[in-house]
């Protein structure tokens, strides 16, 4: 039986290959050895290089999947921080939350939501910024992690956004979960591929 879903088929499936690619990405990079001294690089290194042209292919075409679509959260929700009107909304359903949380509850699930739109507007931004600077890297790094230049400004940013990744990977993961097991949230909304009742 299909599951009535606001999600596009397309938006579930590059979400599930960027997912993918990200995890992938973050694993690799606790037991790569990047080429040094003219020595290559492990597996590792090798599948965190091929996974970052991956994880790069997956969000460019996530922006155009978000920009092209008709059904799934508006771009406007996802990135509300040049409306006065989409800030006010954030503002007040940020509050909703934190009072939840301070009442020890769990705030009702709204696919809807300004703060769980804005949230994934900044975890778009945050891949969008390490799989680029990981890609530029890979073209015009030449193997050196140190070099100055936009090589050097590229990996500063690649290796400063590392830790939100890991945090915003478990974070929403996380957070999937317990929406799933305890409010009316259920994961194949965005977890199945079979095509959904409208």
């Amino acid at each position: 039986m299909a599951i009535a879903t606001r999600h596009t088929i397309a938006t579930r499936l590059v979400h599930a290959g960027l997912a993918l690619a990200v995890v992938t990405q973050l694993f690799s990079s606790l037991v790569m050895q990047p080429e040094e001294d003219g020595h290559a690089g492990n597996l590792a290194f090798e599948i965190h290089e091929y996974g970052g042209l991956a994880a790069f292919a997956f969000i460019v075409i996530f922006w155009f999947v978000l920009t092209a679509r008709r059904r799934g959260t508006p771009v406007g929700m996802l990135f509300p921080w040049f409306s006065g009107t989409r800030l006010l909304a954030l503002r007040d359903d940020t509050k909703r939350h934190l009072a939840a949380l301070r009442r020890f509850r769990l705030p009702s699930h709204n696919g809807a939501s300004p703060f769980a739109s804005a949230v994934h507007g900044l975890g778009i931004l945050l891949i969008t910024a390490m799989a680029a600077s990981g890609a530029l890297y890979y073209v015009i790094g030449e193997g050196n992690p140190d070099a100055g230049g936009l090589v050097g400004v590229a990996m500063s940013i690649h290796k400063a956004l590392a830790n939100l990744a890991w945090a915003y990977l478990i974070g929403h993961a996380s957070l999937a979960l317990i929406q799933h097991h305890f409010t009316e949230f259920n994961l194949r909304e965005m977890w199945s591929f079979r095509s959904a009742s409208k």
